[in-house]
């Protein structure tokens, strides 16, 4: 049902009930970020109990990245996350109809002189990122640092969910999407100086091309970023985004990976470093809900 809703126009009374949630998420954003986020704590803790099969693979995936941990500390980093994902995405509904600047003002930037090296070089920029629980609120603090930011994504199949998702992400700094039906767009608009925000450190299953190391597991990559880079000859970074708990918001660039797109696996295991890195400095802010681990590498025992 999902993928007919896609070729409905948005007013079709099978999708009123989706505009009925969509205005309860208005509503939602409506409240003080503190009263978002303390909800979004609350709301994480119930759904850590709730949503079983999701908290089993989050359980796994921490089981196999971070075996030095004892069992007791590797549940409160399955909770953690939980109530880090929630309140990711109350801030999301904040990013969709609210004002930003407060938070774009007060931001912590890491590794600037990479981002202005980078856009001294005037090619474009590949910015290759992580799927972290501040979820839609980073590409405006991203972009507040950009001059043509873009960002790559996935069409959700539900028209209005999509509707409220992109028109949401795009009322900021001039933003613009592109999806993989756009991919010649996207490499003519970094062409032309252009910055894009690529997150591909999801399990991708039949386009998987290389397994690299990534917290001491072989884990499957696309080479779509590597492509990318030689296409359009952008300078590619990396990028991160942290909550703090005082309520700051950090990104932090990546040195430039210079030579990128001359070796896809070598590429791989760069990106899929700098991006073990940063997750370790607040791991429970990773997306460990999602099962990074699904394909294997030939001969590879199963992880789910």
């Amino acid at each position: 049902m999902a993928k007919k809703n896609k070729f409905r126009p948005v007013w079709h009374p099978a999708l009123w009930p989706t505009w009925l949630v969509v205005f309860i998420l208005y509503c939602i954003s409506l409240l003080p970020m503190s009263a978002k986020q303390s909800f979004g704590e609350k709301l994480g803790r119930l759904l850590h109990k709730k949503l079983k099969g999701r908290a089993k693979v989050t359980k796994r995936n921490i089981e196999v990245c971070f075996p030095e941990l004892s069992q007791e500390e590797q549940a409160k980093l399955v909770e953690d996350t939980f109530v880090a994902c929630t309140k990711g995405f109350m801030e999301t509904t904040h990013a969709w109809w609210r004002d930003v600047t407060p938070y774009v003002d007060n931001l912590i930037i890491t590794g600037h002189e990479h981002l202005l090296e980078a856009q001294r070089r005037g090619k474009g920029i590949l910015m290759l990122g992580g799927h972290f629980s501040i979820f839609d609120l980073a590409l405006p603090l991203f972009a507040s640092q950009l001059n043509k930011p873009g960002y790559m994504y996935r069409p959700n199949d539900n028209p209005v969910v999509d509707r409220m998702i992109e028109k949401g992400r795009r009322r900021h700094y001039g933003i613009r999407g592109f999806s993989k039906r756009h991919l010649k767009g996207m490499i003519q608009f970094i062409k032309g100086g252009g910055s894009v925000w690529y997150a591909a450190d999801q399990d991708f299953g039949r386009n998987t091309a290389e397994f690299v190391d990534f917290f001491g597991v072989r884990t499957g990559c696309i080479s779509a970023p590597s492509w990318i880079a030689r296409e359009s000859g952008a300078t590619v970074i990396q990028v991160s985004q942290f909550r703090h708990p005082n309520g700051q918001y950090e990104i932090a660039f990546s040195p430039i990976m210079e030579d990128f797109g001359q070796d896809d696996a070598k590429d791989a295991q760069q990106w899929n470093s700098y991006l073990e890195a940063a997750i370790r400095r607040y791991p429970d802010q990773y997306l460990w809900l999602h099962k990074r681990f699904k394909t294997r590498q030939e001969g590879d025992d199963p992880i789910y």
